[in-house]
C-alpha cells in the first residue's frame, strides 16, 4: 500500500517473477489454506491492533480518501502521460540474489494477454460475513475492471491463474504447500518470501510471467492480510488487484490515485481508471519501452483528458 517507511507506513510489492509457468495449467484440486484452529496468537491479535491503530491515524490525518479526487486534485492529458509512464514502464522492485528489493528500474509494457481468472482463498480466520462481504466487493470491483480495460477478467471458484489468499500471519506461514501448488514454477525462495512477509507489508502482489515471454503475465499470487480492518482490507483488493494487471510501480507524482505511497486514497480514483484503460489499450503492445510508447501514451492521455485539468 505504500513504501515503508518504518512501522508507521508498509509496502505493496508488486513483483514481475520469471518463471517457467505453464499457462494453461491442469486444473488440480483446490489446496486448502492452513487451519488456525486454535484462535488467533498473540502475533495475530498484535497485529490486528497495530492495522487499527494504523487505520485510524491515516483517517484522522485526512488519509484513505474514498472520494476519488476533487477541485484539489486537478490534472489533465499532461499528468495522465508522465504518470502512466512511471507507474507502467518502470519496476519498484529489482530481484538482486533471488530477493526483490525497493529499487526503481526501467521496464518495458507488461501486462496480462490471456483471460485473468482470479480466485479468492481465504483463512479460517475471516469468519461467514465477512467473506461474503468481500467476495460481493471483489466481483463488482472485478467487473468495473473488466469495462474499464476491455479485457477478460472474471472471478471464478476453481481453476483461477490470479489467486489471491486473505490469511492471518498464523495462517500465512503455512502457505508454502498451497502456494506451490498452484504455482509449482516459483522457487523456493519466492514462495518463503510469500510467507514470511512481516506485518510492515500490509499486502502484496507477485505477478508471473515464462522466460520466452517475460512481459506477458500468465499468473499471480496476492496476499491480504485477515487482521486489517475494513477499510484497509478493501483498500488492499483495490491496489493489488489493479497492480497485478501490469500496473507495477508507485510515484509519488501520481495524483489522485492509489499508486501513490501517501496513502491519500483509499480506493481506485478516476485517474487511476484511466491508467488501465490506457495500460489495455490495443495501440499499446506488450514489450515496448518509454520511447516507444511515450507518443501513443500522450495521444491516448489527449483522448481521456482533451479538456485539461479538472
Amino acid at each position: 500500500m505504500a513504501a515503508l517507511l518504518g512501522a508507521a507506513l508498509a509496502t505493496s510489492a508488486c513483483q514481475p517473477v520469471v518463471t517457467p509457468v505453464d499457462p494453461s495449467p491442469t486444473p488440480t484440486a483446490r489446496p486448502a489454506v492452513p487451519v488456525s484452529s486454535a484462535g488467533p496468537s498473540a502475533e495475530s491479535q498484535a497485529a490486528a491492533a497495530f492495522y487499527r491503530r494504523i487505520e485510524r491515524r491515516l483517517l484522522t490525518e485526512g488519509l484513505l480518501r474514498r472520494d476519488g479526487g476533487g477541485p484539489d486534485t486537478a490534472y489533465g492529458a499532461t499528468e495522465l502521460a508522465r504518470n502512466f509512464e512511471r507507474i507502467a514502464l518502470f519496476s519498484e522492485y529489482t530481484q538482486i540474489g533471488g530477493r526483490y528489493v525497493a529499487q526503481q528500474s526501467r521496464a518495458q509494457l507488461r501486462r496480462w494477454e490471456g483471460p485473468v481468472r482470479l480466485q479468492l482463498h481465504f483463512g479460517d480466520s475471516s469468519d461467514s460475513a465477512t467473506r461474503e462481504r468481500d467476495r460481493l466487493r471483489v466481483r463488482s470491483y472485478v467487473a468495473r475492471l473488466r469495462r474499464l480495460t476491455g479485457h477478460p477478467i472474471n472471478v471464478v471458484n476453481s481453476g483461477g491463474n490470479y489467486h489471491v489468499f486473505v490469511v492471518s500471519v498464523d495462517e500465512q506461514r503455512g502457505l508454502g504447500p498451497a502456494i506451490s501448488q498452484l504455482e509449482p514454477g516459483l522457487s523456493r525462495g519466492t514462495v518463503r518470501e510469500i510467507t514470511n512477509l512481516d506485518r510492515n507489508t500490509y499486502c502484496a502482489v507477485y505477478a508471473s510471467s515464462t522466460a520466452d515471454q517475460p512481459n506477458t503475465y500468465v499468473s499471480a499470487i496476492s496476499l491480504i492480510r485477515s487482521e486489517h480492518p475494513d477499510l484497509m482490507r478493501l483498500s488492499c483488493y483495490h491496489e493489488e488487484i489493479a497492480q497485478g494487471l501490469g500496473l507495477a510501480n508507485d510515484s509519488p507524482a501520481a495524483r489522485p490515485s492509489i499508486f501513490n505511497d501517501d496513502e491519500e486514497f483509499a480506493l481506485l480514483t478516476t485517474h487511476d481508471e484511466e491508467l488501465l484503460t490506457m495500460l489495455y489499450d490495443p495501440r499499446l503492445s506488450i514489450g515496448m519501452n518509454a520511447a516507444q510508447a511515450r507518443p501513443i501514451i500522450q495521444r491516448i492521455a489527449s483522448e481521456l483528458r482533451p479538456a485539461g485539468p479538472v
